[in-house]
This record gives C-alpha cells, sequence and structure tokens, in this order.
C-alpha cells in the first residue's frame, strides 16, 4: 500500500460534479423527436381472471397512438434464472390472470402523460375474482387457492444445505433455544422512479435507454420477449439515481417501450410515478425464519438448524437466489460443526419481492445475531467475546457452501469493542439506555451462472493512445455507488497514471465488451476490477517488450509503469514516457493499435462467492419507555473489506448503509389491506431522513484478499446487516424487552414492556 500513488487515496467521485451541477443525464430527461408517453394500467383486485379488455373508448381518444394488452405480445414469460426455464413466470402484460394489486394489465402510448393517464380510465377489463392467500402460512395450508399450475403447493423452489449431525450436534449441546423470527417487506425507495425510452430503427432494431443496473441481462430478456436477435436490441444505461437491487430485472415497461415504438415507428417513454413505485414495485423479501441453535456451556457453537419461508409475492422474480442465499448465510459467520437448512420460496397474491441490498442476509443475520445474544445473556457471558469464541477465521471451509480466504472478523470484534469502550459503557448505561452489537458476512459476487450465459463474468477492453491518455470500456454500471471511479483507480494505478488520463465508456450493450452480469451481490469491484487488472496487464505486455528491447533491458519483469512512465523498475531513465511507449509499439505493429481485452469468471473460486467481507457494529440508543420511543445515539463499525481502495467511496457507503438499516430496524414497513399496499408516498412511508442519521465511528481493518483486485473486497452492500440486530439488542439491553418481529415499534415496546411488568 505505500507504493501505490492512487489506490488506498481519499478521490472524490469522478460524476460528482455533473450530479452536482445538474448536468447528469438520466433516463427521464432524454427527449425525442417524436416521442410518446406511455402509461400501464394495472389490476385492482388480487387474483382474478381476466373474463374480456374492452379498449374500444380509449383508442378513440385524440392523441392515443398504441394501446396493447397481453393477447398483442409474443406471450413469452421472462425472468433471470434463465438457467432454468420453469422459474420464468412472468409475461411482460398479464395474458389470462392477474395475480396482486398492481399486476400490467395494458399499456398505453400517447402524445403526452396526461392523455395517456385519461386513456387508462376508458379502459374496461372485467375480471372474475378468485380467492387469494397474502402470507406463507395460508399459502401453503391445504386447500389454499394456487397462483401457477406448476407450484401446486405455492412453492416455487426449495433449497436444502446440510453438514454434519444435526442430531448428534443438539444431543451433545449443553444450552439450546429455539425461536420464530418474522422480518418484514421494505422498499428500495431509490429516489429516481424507474423510467425507459425505447426507439425502433427502420429495420426494427432496438435502443432502450433504462434506468438498470443489468443492461446486458435487459438486452437478453428483452430481446427473448420481442422475439429477436440478442444484438438487434441495444441497451444503454445513462446516469442512475439508485438501484438496492431493484432495477436488476427486465421490467413490464420496457418491453412495453420497446414494443410499441416498434408498433407506432415513434419512440415511446414510460416513467413510473412514486405511488408505483411504493404500491406495486419490488421489495424486500418478508420472511418467518424459525432457528434452532445448540452451545456448550462454554459458549462453544454445536448445531444449527434453519427453516425460512420466503414471501415471494406474485412471482418469482429473483426469490430462486435470495432462497439460495438464506441458507449460505445463516452458516456463515461463526463455526457451525453440523447445521441443517431448508428454505422455501412461496407464492402468495402481493407484489413480487425481488434483490434489495443484502438480499437475504439482512433476515438471515438477524435470526443468528439475536440468537447469538439471547445465548450470551443466557450462558453468562459477554456478547462479543462469545462472538470471538466462535469467530470464522481465514482458511475456514463451509462444506457445499463457502472457503475463506482473507477473514478479519476477530480483529472487527476487537476494534469495534475497544472503539466503543464496551465493557466499560455496557455496564454503565443508566435505565432506558443501550448498547447492542451485531455482525455480517457478505458475498463479494456469485460464482453461480444462474443467467447461464456463455460470456464470461466480466470483461473490459483498454485502448492505449500516443498522447498518454487511455479508454476503459466496459458493461459494468455505475448506479451511484462509485464503482466508475473504483475502475479507474485500479486502471491508473496498474497503468502509472493518473485519473485525468483515464476516458471510460460504460453500460452500453453496442459499444462495450460482452458481458457484464451486472450491479448487483457486490460483485463489480472484485469481478470487473479484475477483468480491468487482466486487459491492463496485457497492455504492459507489450509496452515492457518494446522498451526492454529498445533500452537493451533483458528482463522484462523487472519493468514497471509509474508516474506516467514505463522503465526499468526503480530507474526512470531507463525508459520513457507512456505516451512515446504506446507510439513505439504501434510503429513496430506498422500502427494497428494497442488494444487489450481483458475477462474474469470466478470458476474453482468458491462454492459460492470468490471472497467474503466480515464486520461487527455497535448501537448505542435511548429508549423513552413512556411513549416506546427510540433514539439512536451513536454507531460504531469496524469492517473487513481487505485492501481500501477509496477511504471516502467505503465510509460513504458505510453511512448509506445504516441508513437503510435505521429504516428497516425501527420504522420502515409496508401498510396492507388484503394485498393492496396503503401507504403510498414518502409522507406515510418512514424512511429515516438527515437529522435521524446518528453520529458514528469507523474503522477499515484492513486484509489482503488473493482473489479481490489489488486485494480489495466488498465494502457496503454487507453493512446493511449488523444494524437491526444491534439496535434490537441495544433496546433488550435498554428495556428487558426483545423484539423477534421488525420492525421494533413503539407500539411492539410498549406492550413487550406490560409483558414484562404483568
Amino acid at each position: 500500500m505505500e507504493d501505490n500513488t492512487i489506490i488506498g487515496k481519499d478521490i472524490p467521485r469522478t460524476d460528482g460534479r455533473v450530479k452536482a451541477t445538474g448536468e447528469a443525464i438520466y433516463t427521464d430527461d432524454i427527449k425525442l423527436p417524436g416521442m410518446l408517453h406511455g402509461k400501464l394500467l394495472r389490476s385492482p383486485v388480487a387474483h382474478a381472471r381476466i373474463v374480456n379488455i374492452d379498449v374500444r373508448k380509449a383508442r378513440a381518444l385524440p392523441g392515443v397512438k398504441c394501446i396493447i394488452t397481453g393477447a398483442d405480445t409474443p406471450k413469452i414469460k421472462f425472468g433471470n434464472w434463465r438457467l432454468f426455464p420453469a422459474t420464468q413466470d412472468e409475461f411482460p402484460l398479464a395474458v389470462d390472470r392477474v395475480r396482486f394489486i398492481g399486476d400490467e394489465v395494458a399499456a398505453v402510448a400517447a402524445i403526452d402523460r396526461e392523455t395517456a393517464r385519461e386513456a387508462l380510465e376508458l379502459i374496461k377489463v372485467e375480471y372474475e375474482e378468485l380467492p387469494a392467500v397474502f402470507d406463507v402460512d395460508s399459502a401453503t395450508a391445504k386447500g389454499a387457492p394456487v397462483l401457477h399450475e406448476n407450484s401446486p403447493s405455492n412453492i416455487s423452489i426449495d433449497r436444502k444445505i446440510q453438514y454434519g449431525d444435526i442430531e448428534k450436534g443438539f444431543a451433545e449441546s449443553d444450552y439450546m433455544h429455539e425461536d420464530v423470527f418474522t422480518v418484514h417487506a421494505v422498499s428500495h425507495a431509490y429516489l429516481e422512479p424507474c423510467s425507459s425510452v425505447a426507439q425502433a430503427d427502420i429495420d426494427g432494431r432496438i435502443t432502450l435507454w433504462t434506468s438498470t443496473q443489468t443492461p446486458y441481462i435487459v438486452q437478453c430478456l428483452l430481446a427473448a420477449t420481442l422475439g429477436l436477435r440478442e444484438n438487434d436490441v441495444r441497451v444503454i444505461k445513462p446516469y442512475v439515481g439508485g438501484g438496492f437491487g431493484g432495477k436488476m430485472e427486465l421490467r413490464p415497461w420496457e418491453f412495453c417501450a420497446a414494443f410499441m415504438a416498434r408498433k407506432t415507428g415513434r419512440p415511446v417513454k414510460f416513467t413510473l410515478t412514486r405511488e408505483e413505485e411504493l404500491a406495486c414495485g419490488r421489495r424486500r423479501h418478508a420472511m418467518k425464519l424459525h432457528s434452532k441453535v445448540g452451545f456448550k456451556k462454554d459458549g462453544t457453537l454445536v448445531a444449527k438448524d434453519l427453516k425460512i419461508l420466503l414471501d415471494g409475492g406474485a412471482y418469482n422474480s429473483m426469490g430462486p437466489t435470495a432462497t439460495f442465499l438464506c441458507g449460505n448465510f445463516g452458516a456463515m459467520l461463526y463455526r457451525y460443526p453440523n447445521y441443517r437448512f431448508f428454505g422455501q420460496h412461496v407464492y402468495t397474491n402481493k407484489p413480487p419481492a425481488g434483490a434489495m441490498r443484502g438480499f437475504g442476509a439482512p433476515q438471515s443475520l438477524f435470526a443468528a445475531e439475536t440468537q447469538m445474544n439471547i445465548a450470551a445473556k443466557e450462558l453468562g457471558i459477554d456478547p462479543i467475546d462469545i462472538r470471538i469464541k466462535n469467530a470464522m477465521v481465514t482458511g475456514d471451509e463451509i462444506p457445499d457452501v463457502a472457503t475463506i480466504s482473507s477473514c478479519g472478523f476477530i480483529e472487527s470484534l476487537e476494534e469495534v469493542a475497544k472503539m466503543c469502550d464496551w465493557k466499560k459503557k455496557r455496564k454503565n448505561l443508566k435505565n432506558g439506555k443501550g448498547l447492542g452489537v451485531g455482525c455480517y458476512s457478505f458475498i463479494s459476487g456469485g460464482v453461480f451462472n444462474w443467467f447461464n450465459t456463455q460470456y464470461p463474468f466480466s470483461s473490459a477492453e483498454i485502448r492505449a493512445f500516443a498522447d498518454g491518455t487511455v479508454h476503459l470500456l466496459t458493461m459494468a454500471s455505475d448506479i451511484g455507488q462509485g464503482s466508475d471511479t473504483a475502475l479507474k483507480q485500479i486502471l491508473a494505478e496498474e497503468l502509472g497514471l493518473k485519473m485525468a488520463d483515464i476516458r471510460l465508456t460504460a453500460a452500453d450493450t453496442a459499444m462495450t465488451p460482452q458481458a457484464d452480469l451486472g450491479t448487483w451481490g457486490s460483485r463489480v469491484t472484485l469481478m470487473a476490477g479484475n477483468a480491468v487488472i487482466d486487459a491492463a496487464r496485457k497492455i504492459k505486455e507489450q509496452l515492457f517488450g518494446a522498451v526492454s528491447a529498445k533500452f537493451n533491458l533483458n528482463v522484462i519483469f523487472d519493468m514497471e509503469c509509474r508516474d506516467g512512465r514505463v522503465h526499468a523498475a526503480g530507474k526512470p531513465d531507463r525508459g520513457m514516457s507512456f505516451g512515446d511507449a504506446v507510439a513505439f509499439v504501434q510503429k513496430t505493429n506498422r500502427g494497428e493499435p494497442l488494444v487489450a481485452r481483458g475477462s474474469y469468471t470466478p470458476r474453482g473460486k468458491g462454492l459460492v462467492s470468490p471472497a467474503f467481507s466480515f464486520g461487527a457494529q455497535v448501537a448505542e440508543v435511548d429508549v423513552d419507555k413512556e411513549t416506546g420511543n427510540v433514539k439512536v445515539n451513536k454507531m460504531w463499525t469496524a469492517h473487513d473489506c481487505g485492501t481500501v481502495l477509496n477511504h471516502m467511496a467505503v465510509e460513504g457507503q458505510l453511512e448509506g448503509s445504516i441508513q437503510m438499516g435505521l429504516g428497516y430496524a425501527l420504522s420502515e414497513q409496508f401498510v396492507m389491506d388484503n394485498g393492496r399496499t396503503l401507504n403510498t408516498t414518502f409522507l406515510d412511508y418512514k424512511m429515516p431522513h438527515a437529522m435521524d442519521m446518528p453520529p458514528g465511528e469507523s474503522a477499515c481493518i484492513e486484509t489482503y484478499e488473493p482473489e479481490g483486485p489489488m486485494g480489495a473486497k466488498e465494502a457496503g452492500e454487507g453493512l446493511a446487516s449488523p444494524t437491526a440486530p444491534a439496535i434490537a439488542e441495544a433496546v433488550f439491553h435498554a428495556t428487558g424487552y426483545r423484539c423477534k418481529d421488525l420492525p421494533i415499534t413503539p407500539e411492539k415496546i410498549l406492550k413487550g414492556l406490560g409483558k414484562l411488568e404483568d
């Protein structure tokens, strides 16, 4: 790290200026000549057969240019799990049945949004209502109405993990505890509502500008649903105002914009309202978790049995992945010699749940961390000490799940205890004040090819020029997390250039190398970063060969790129400037451009992920026992994210994670009435705002991840998980009430305190 000139430095986001000045162009800012505006007609009922759709009055309205229903489409189902076609269960527009309030039934394109909205009111749909189910228990009960014919039990997928001897483990345990936890659905609440603009050329090929995390996935699925070849669809990601997992799938408005653009010969734009986002948008999975753990008297973990029912809503969305990951996260953080997991993804008549920051970890780890705190209390062991005793270390293996190649978990626990003066503060807090700890581990991308792509997981192309600049092309998607800055840092460090020497083109399926699976699972820095390094080293190989030959240097491995020069290591005079070296290579090759392609696919790099982050967090709270109100006074965080590429960026990720964790723990929830979402504005959906954010201290525990670019690994998504269990434990420490049913509301606290007094 001492020799780095770019890596490890505080470097502002490269897109910061254009966003701050309003120059950044988001999808809804795009205006094309002759553009039409689209609106979606959504189902007002939770479950019904579509008997008839009458669009005649709407079609006759002046200004309406196109109306489509499911009957007009190719009727091709889609879904991200292409590897298992049976999991692809959505039509772009409902064909014969609606399965949740908000299900897309028809689409209108008109000369303006007001006309399109008026046309929706003129469409008459006749529904034959069917019985509906709104929770996992009723959906899995005998005789429950069936949502999808190929899943008669309403269970779309299950996942099992087992190693060791679970029954023997519990028989050998001195202490056992069994609990049922329920965790709720929450919204991504990104600032930019989803938006898409499609344009068709004279041959019917599509260009789609869309607010997405996964341009390649959208390209493939949109082409399939339109009956086109992949390269007949071009997807461009403009600036994106947040995604957090909510923008990583093909969505109906993307299909409708493209289909109607081909039908009308005019560009078509769809932009959702905030009400649509909250009422109908993807959300984090609500879950019911049954967990049983066994310990020795000294606090050693012996066994864990975990069963989870995931409320997936009306369609699979990313539920198969969530089911898969819940069991993996349930086995993380600690050494469980005997472990069993059984997870089921359940259909209900509610808006579909999808990927959301943490993706299965916040739910699994809330249960796991709460049970660690319960065991510590009942065994008379300090909560941090019991974690250190059982903590994973480098080299640990989980059969069929993971191999831990780097781990600073114990160091994180020790550091966070030191930062907050844990032992002293926990003993001396006054009544109504509490201190609690929660921990996390998270993936750095996944190794399972559920999208069934033939391409590398990530690719990069570098073009080097004689003026000393380079151009990086990547399909990796910066959606606000700062990956463009990180990739430029990695490239600048590897080639010995300045950030200003790097040009970047990203997330355009027609311009950038195929492919990149997108922004999810904290994969971008590790996977795209490795692809960038691969391409950069191919560039260096050509430069080193040419410069070593020119200066009669026998060993090209003693060459380096540094401070804008290519020269013998430690001998800047034995070389030339980067630009001159590029020109020399080009002249040697008769003018051929100096271009290199790099890629990364984590085959053989673990069973779930190439690398895992770890961390610990402590929350201090004040609980008003008269009102049940919880105030978080301070947060302390210590986390292992490998080599820190940019401290400023890591700190920003941490602060964003705490904000989301606070809302998940204390305030955010959907108010539902028979499948209808009632709180559809930010006035009623209670996210924490700036004044709710507590002060905090953080420390990065630097390890070196051998699989990461320059030793880096995940640094932000995992941190969404420890906040809720840390606050829950702090509330228990302050009041004696332990919440196993998120969120921790004043009503629940007062009710819990009442039971304690009885």
